[in-house]
């Protein structure tokens, strides 16, 4: 990755998620709140400034927002972001932003065609692309299974991103799928919604 500010700001970025992290599984939902806040912050500022095709950085801002309870206007700023860039189409990670900005902004159609992006590249991608698929059909029980299967994977890793043991995709996911009634209820230390 280039040197620079943008690098910077995306450390900085993980840091605060990682402070977020931790308040979030110490139940200070407060603190949770404000370092996600904050993330988001840096995030945005690491996307203004990161070379093309940077979509992680949108990633983070995304799943920061909705684990800090801002998930509607970070799902249409990311949506905003990404219109009439050529080279999302093609991106399984900008797909898999668009795929949940997309369904918390409650357009299910535009789903299934970005989770067919993101499967092919495998892992992690393919189990999410397969919970996303099934909360835009409002299918509870393919959710909870790929859910389940989600935060098993984090729960095997032996590192995270921020160096916090969370499983942050699979919260996320709840978190969207507590908005349409198909919260999969996870039991894991490592899933804990705000």
């Amino acid at each position: 990755m280039q040197e620079g500010e943008h690098r910077d700001l995306m450390m900085a970025a993980i840091a605060a998620e990682g402070e977020a992290h931790a308040a979030l599984l110490a139940g200070d939902a407060h603190a949770a709140a404000a370092a996600y806040a904050l993330a988001v912050e840096r995030y945005r500022g690491s996307w203004a400034l990161a070379p093309p095709k940077s979509y992680g950085r949108l990633v983070g801002l995304l799943k920061a927002a909705v684990l800090g309870g801002t998930a509607r206007p970070a799902a249409e700023e990311v949506r905003a972001a990404l219109a009439g860039d050529p080279d999302a189409a093609g991106s399984p990670v900008a797909s898999y932003v668009l795929a949940v900005a997309a369904l918390i902004v409650g357009d299910d159609n535009a789903v299934a065609p970005l989770a067919d992006v993101m499967e092919p590249r495998g892992g992690a991608f393919e189990r999410t692309a397969t919970a996303l698929r099934a909360l835009a059909a409002r299918d509870g029980e393919a959710y909870a299974a790929a859910a389940a299967a989600i935060a098993d994977d984090f729960a095997g890793r032996d590192e995270h991103l921020t160096g916090v043991a969370i499983a942050d995709t699979a919260i996320m996911l709840e978190i969207v799928a507590r908005e349409r009634g198909l919260a999969a209820g996870l039991e894991s230390p490592l899933v804990v919604l705000p």
